[in-house]
């Protein structure tokens, strides 16, 4: 019987696919839950038996660049006048020392700290001087809102790259994968003939297209190949055919998981929790098909990261009776409760339940998403006592901190102090413990340790502003000194209102390891 053209077609492009699903694979860099969804050629091998020679000192690396050839290195989302920062934001540094300042892990304990990463990641800048036409830097800054669970600033900025490139197709493939839009990703593979699918990313897209039978025959390639781990072809045939495997026990659960093996072990009815999965993983749960419980959970996780906004909490919040108590559900009754009573205007059924929901909210670290929900509307209620105290908080850690201590008339030291840091004046002011101690400096004159100094001397600002993050979160565990040289940097270089934020969320959250 003759076989269909089709079938000739997809026996072929397997075939050519095979020989690069052998080769050498882009490096995992920071990030390594990628799935492996395309393969990438094997640079040239060198020829050894061809001579090579030197004549003189050798030099180390030299970039070369094209002139006038854009760099994907320069792709961003927000614009100097937007961010503040420069537009030569990286200066003379160079583009791996950059990267791996970038991709460094980090304690991110502080919402203010997240939320000027996030802006140094998605600055258009121009790129470093060594950047070349690459995208090293982009890349970085891609895994790094990856490994943040800001998987909607990834995906704008690889959307706004355009490039076909396989590394930057694996991270959109698989933000596409945890956020409900694998069928997009499956079309942008079929029509980028740069790209060579990996077998079992192609058998993935042939199923969700709806061909069984292509993928059933790209599976039993493949096998015959020997390019389909026994791992993969567990999963893989139960995926095609999981009535096969009916009775039998489950799969193993994978030593690495992706996000292209979490979608087939959900596919065979086989969930994995995300609550162990790096936090990238907790945007799938905040799709309809997940249960309302592990919804509300992965959106106080994703909250809590500042990788989603407060409203979509809210929403999650108020979307429905809870079922049970304990845990979870509590804070959503408290949560409810609030909620009714803010919409009556019932300011002493506030009052009693305010401490209640900002202990709640305090246990669970989510105080700033619910300061961005109600800190504004809260400062303008006359509360007396415990509520008026959790009202002024609220109000110092919401986005319009500035205009709600402006006519705010301090009742003890303690309230000067953070009005004081709230407007950026600690002149003869007293700081309430050792970390405010640490924190008044920065805002007196102080001036940032030798090394960052030179930093912003030479021009290098985003690598001065990466450090003195760094060094501010180490300060949140016990290295003061890094907290006054971090804080009084990013006054140096125009991030004073980042400076106030942060130093006002020092003396107010709990987060001291």
């Amino acid at each position: 019987m003759p076989i269909e053209a089709s079938r000739l077609g997809l026996i072929a492009a397997v075939c050519l696919l095979a020989p690069l699903a052998g080769r050498a694979q882009e490096p995992l860099s920071a990030i390594d839950w990628l799935s492996q969804s395309v393969a990438t050629p094997a640079p040239a091998p060198v020829d050894p038996a061809r001579p090579t020679a030197t004549t003189g000192a050798t030099q180390g690396s030299v970039a070369v660049t094209v002139i006038g050839a854009p760099s994907a290195d320069a792709v961003g989302l927000l614009p100097p006048q937007v961010t503040g920062l420069p537009a030569n934001l990286w200066g003379p540094g160079q583009t791996e020392d950059i990267a791996a300042l970038l991709t460094a892990e980090r304690v991110d304990s502080l919402p203010a700290l997240r939320g000027l990463l996030l802006t140094v990641l998605l600055a258009e800048a121009q790129p470093p001087a060594d950047a070349g036409t690459g995208a090293t830097l982009l890349m970085a800054r891609i895994d790094k809102l990856l490994a943040m669970g800001a998987l909607d600033q990834a995906r704008a900025l690889l959307d706004a790259a355009g490039s076909r490139d396989p590394g930057l197709f694996r991270r959109s493939f698989d933000v596409a994968l945890l956020t409900g839009e694998e069928d997009r990703g499956c079309r942008i593979m079929v029509e980028s003939p740069g790209l060579a699918p990996t077998f079992p990313a192609r058998i993935f897209c042939l199923a969700r297209s709806g061909d069984w039978n292509a993928a059933a025959l790209t599976l039993r390639t493949g096998q015959a190949l020997g390019y389909i781990t026994d791992e993969e072809d567990a999963l893989l045939s139960r995926f095609l055919d999981p009535d096969l495997f009916e009775g039998e026990p489950p799969l193993a659960t994978p030593s690495r998981i992706t996000p292209l093996a979490w979608r087939m072990f959900e596919a065979i009815g086989e969930p994995l929790s995300t609550a162990t999965l790096p936090i990238a993983f907790a945007h799938a749960e905040l799709r309809p098909q997940a249960g309302w419980k592990a919804q509300v959970e992965a959106a106080e996780r994703l909250a809590r990261a500042g990788a989603i906004s407060p409203n979509a909490l809210l929403g999650l919040y108020t979307e429905r009776r809870p079922a049970a108590s304990g845990g979870v559900w509590d804070r959503v009754a408290v949560f409810q409760k609030f909620e009714a009573a803010l919409d009556k205007g019932d300011q002493t059924a506030i009052a009693q339940i305010l401490p209640e929901i900002w202990a709640q909210m305090t246990q669970s670290e989510l105080e700033v998403p619910f300061a961005d929900l109600y800190g504004k509307r809260l400062s303008a209620i006359p509360f007396e006592g415990e509520a008026a105290q959790v009202a002024f908080a609220l109000g110092l850690l919401s986005p319009d901190f500035e205009s709600i201590v402006a006519s705010r008339k301090p009742t003890n030291p303690r309230e000067a102090f953070l009005i004081g840091l709230a407007q950026g004046r600690l002149d003869g002011l007293t700081p309430p413990d050792s970390l405010a101690r640490a924190i008044a400096p920065a805002f007196l004159g102080h001036e940032p340790d030798a090394d960052l100094s030179r930093l912003v001397e030479e021009g290098r600002i985003g690598e001065a502003i990466l450090i003195a993050i760094e060094k501010i979160e180490r300060g949140v565990q016990g290295d003061l000194d890094g907290v006054t040289d971090g804080l009084a940097l990013l006054r140096k270089v125009g991030m004073d209102k980042a400076a106030r934020r942060t130093a006002l969320e020092l003396v107010l959250l709990e987060r001291r390891g």
